[in-house]
């Protein structure tokens, strides 16, 4: 491997080779195409008319082919090189009487190419001798043949980009991977072509340039929480980067922040102490809530003693009743809550209520025997 080479291998975004077009051709070109030639074989027929058709046929067959590879490379020099092969054809194989049709063909050539259809959103650069002419909006205009071309069709609808920042270094070392995407658009179109060599690629990578050094000024708590302040601060960088180039950067979202997975272990166990922590603190402010409540209640209690026996009573039924279980008691707890004079009422009323059984039963039995 030469020196040459080796220079040429140290670069990593190396320019492909890419396709310089003239002019574009369209369905309205062949529109045009078909007008001449129409006019054409009304021409050759008329002037010639021992001209056999087949000839003309085939003659009007080469003319679509050569418009067809047009459409294939659109370039002036692409028209004169199929207007020579035309013509040499004719008059070597097809004979000279077919004169009218080869003219009006490659007229009809030249002519198709030179009407251009500008779609609403694109805006066109016009180069006229190489130097810049106008730019065209969109609508129907006509190009002067060999003399003016298309230098690039721009489109100025918003766009969006997507890129990414691969093991990068933020201000605490811990390297991530960020994805993010870039909403810009072209506001003119006369810059952006003729200061820039490929606006596209001079954006995206400068949209990477800016999120890497953003990166390096944050540690990893603020960009995982800070995701909108980050993208603002690369939307400024990059928007007073590419505003010379005609470029506008509307807006940088930050769509994922992918750390190493033991981080991401760590993290999650932090994060985890910390829900543990804030319960904590819950659970202890609700205490110190409780214990006021239970003062206030006990200074009501304090004078009226009735209400504490009543409550008292009502959390043991309430315990028995939705535990449905027995419950065990100090014998010292019926004396304030005065639970003595409370059973024995129910004995005495439960020893009354099986008095009056007893005589009933009797009575049920001698009525039997009679």
């Amino acid at each position: 491997m030469n020196l040459f080479q080796k220079k040429f291998n140290r670069i990593k975004n190396l320019q492909s080779f890419t396709l310089h077009t003239d002019f574009g051709y369209s369905a309205i070109s062949f529109v045009v195409l078909a007008l001449f030639m129409g006019v054409g074989s009304a021409l050759q027929l008329w002037l010639m008319p021992s001209v056999p058709l087949l000839l003309v046929v085939e003659l009007a067959v080469g003319i679509l082919v050569a418009a067809m590879m047009v459409t294939i490379l659109p370039m002036w020099i692409t028209i004169v090189q199929l207007i020579i092969i035309l013509w040499l054809m004719v008059l070597g194989f097809l004979g000279t009487a077919l004169y009218p049709m080869t003219i009006a063909g490659s007229v009809g050539l030249v002519a198709s190419a030179s009407f251009q259809l500008i779609q609403q959103w694109d805006k066109v650069i016009i180069l006229r001798m190489g130097k810049f002419r106008k730019v065209h909006g969109p609508g129907l205009f006509i190009l002067i043949p060999l003399i003016d071309r298309i230098a690039e069709f721009v489109d100025t609808r918003i766009r969006a980009t997507d890129f990414s920042a691969e093991k990068t270094l933020t201000r605490d070392t811990v390297p991530v991977h960020v994805d993010a995407l870039a909403f810009w658009m072209i506001w003119d179109a006369k810059q952006a072509i003729l200061e820039v060599e490929n606006y596209i690629e001079a954006v995206i990578l400068s949209a990477q340039t800016a999120l890497r050094d953003s990166i390096g000024k944050h540690d990893l708590s603020s960009l995982l929480s800070e995701r909108e302040e980050l993208g603002r601060e690369i939307q400024l960088a990059l928007d007073a980067k590419t505003n010379p180039w005609g470029v506008s950067i509307l807006s940088i979202e930050i769509t994922d922040i992918i750390i190493p997975k033991e981080l991401e272990d760590a993290l999650s166990k932090q994060a985890q102490a910390e829900r543990e922590k804030q319960s904590r603190v819950i659970l202890a402010a609700a205490e110190v809530e409780i214990a006021k409540q239970f003062e206030e209640a006990a200074v009501r209690y304090q004078t009226n003693p009735v209400a504490l026996q009543l409550r008292s009573m009502n959390m043991v039924y309430e315990g028995i009743r939705q535990n449905n279980s027995m419950m065990l008691m100090p014998a010292s707890i019926l004396d304030s809550m005065n639970f003595g004079a409370v059973m024995g009422t129910a004995a005495m009323q439960k020893v009354q209520a099986t008095q009056q059984d007893k005589p009933n039963a009797a009575l049920d039995i001698k009525e039997g025997d009679k």
